[in-house]
């Protein structure tokens, strides 16, 4: 299920870098934090939906490329991120 247009441009303008900004990692990421958190709690009522379950591990395996990908290039905006999204315990 696509993201509330409202939550979308809310997780957008929180993690933008500069005005135009929609495609940064930290976009990116922070919007698949958002599907992974609906889907998480999909699985808790569905318990027996594996064809969505198969969506969420590649949602969660494309946000862990980004997550390489944001540490390799620039680690205080991954740790910003991380920090922000609350994904490292």
């Amino acid at each position: 299920m696509p993201l509330h247009t409202e939550k979308k441009s809310e997780l957008i303008d929180k993690f933008r870098t500069h005005e135009t900004d929609t495609g940064s990692p930290e976009v990116q990421i922070a919007l698949l934090t958002e599907r992974i958190g609906y889907l998480t709690e999909h699985f808790k009522t569905h318990v027996k939906d594996h064809h969505s379950r198969r969506g969420l591990l590649r949602l969660v395996s494309k946000r862990r490329r980004l997550l390489n990908y944001l540490k390799k290039s620039s680690l205080d905006r991954y740790r910003k991120t991380v920090s922000a999204l609350n994904l490292r315990k």
